[in-house]
């Protein structure tokens, strides 16, 4: 796996997760919105998206919370 690529393509996320973000973004805007794959790596970058989700997609529940120390927090909502 190349380190700006990746793990997931981006039809298999779009196919199982919405994407919902919250909190501040990088310049301190308030954000509550949902995201696609490009949006996600805007905000958080390559390397936490992969680490997300490999979460998400483990994950057996309906949704999955990860949140980051900087106020930001992004659900992966099973679809």
């Amino acid at each position: 796996m190349n380190k700006n690529s990746l793990a997931y393509s981006t039809k298999k996320i779009n196919r199982n997760f919405r994407i919902k973000v919250a909190g501040v973004d990088n310049e301190g805007n308030k954000i509550n919105m949902l995201v696609g794959v490009s949006g996600l790596l805007k905000l958080i970058g390559v390397e936490l998206a992969n680490k997300f989700l490999t979460r998400a997609f483990k994950s057996m529940d309906d949704s999955c919370v990860c949140k980051l120390r900087r106020g930001l927090k992004v659900t992966f909502y099973i679809k």
